[in-house]
């Protein structure tokens, strides 16, 4: 049976803190691979600093270049519209089989907002929801989770929750430092590092977004700061 964990995200650059979430994850749920997708247009989290998923793909690939059990996927971004995650779960289903077993990461912060998902109880059914323990996240509303999932589904996610080794890195503290023309060396692989470079991406004075991301989703609730799978 295929161990599969599903690691989704603006990416928006990937980071240091990205890749060493997914290798704790993939050492721990001894998985066999680990999907790092980035969203089309992540519902709610619509930022006028979002490069253009093409080059948050691009970069995904030289970061985990290398590394056998990770893979960049850009089945998000060949879909139109907000990128939901029972769609991409479905999805996955349908390419891996009922037999996979899929494993779903999502912050431990995003936990107590899984009752504004799209289809949240059968998202739990069609995989396995395992939060991630970052810095600085607060402790989930067990009561909130209960009611969106059920309260024996919410104490399963729960007992998943996996710890994570503390590392404050953020997209957002990267692209603020970029900005401001400060380093971002050892907060990104070489690689990133040297293609935002080139493409001057994040600069003060560069535009990144297109005009459809720039614009918000009508009908859709915000998710925490960090999470792109949600609604």
């Amino acid at each position: 049976m295929q161990k599969i964990a599903v690691l989704g995200g603006s990416f928006n650059p990937v980071h240091l803190a990205h890749l060493m979430m997914a290798e704790q994850a993939r050492e721990l749920l001894r998985l066999d691979t680990v999907l790092f997708i980035p969203a089309r247009i992540p519902p709610h989290k619509i930022s006028l600093s979002l490069a253009p998923a093409e080059q948050r793909l691009d970069m995904l690939r030289l970061a985990i270049a290398g590394n056998p059990a990770f893979e960049a996927s850009d089945i998000e971004l060949r879909r139109e519209g907000p990128s939901f995650t029972i769609d991409t779960i479905e999805e996955l289903r349908r390419r891996y089989g009922e037999s996979a077993e899929i494993c779903f990461l999502i912050g431990l912060d995003s936990v107590s907002e899984l009752g504004t998902w799209r289809e949240i109880r059968r998202l739990a059914v069609r995989c396995r929801i395992v939060p991630l323990d970052r810095p600085g996240a607060r402790e989930p509303e067990a009561a909130a989770l209960a009611q969106a999932v059920g309260e024996e589904e919410a104490r399963a996610i729960l007992s998943r929750r996996i710890r994570m080794p503390l590392m404050g890195i953020s997209s957002s503290d990267i692209r603020a430092r970029i900005a401001a023309g400060r380093s971002i060396r050892y907060l990104v692989p070489q690689a990133v590092e040297e293609y935002i470079q080139r493409r001057g991406l994040y600069r003060a004075d560069a535009s990144t977004a297109s005009g459809a991301e720039k614009k918000p989703c009508e009908g859709l609730n915000k998710p925490s700061q960090g999470s792109r799978h949600s609604s």
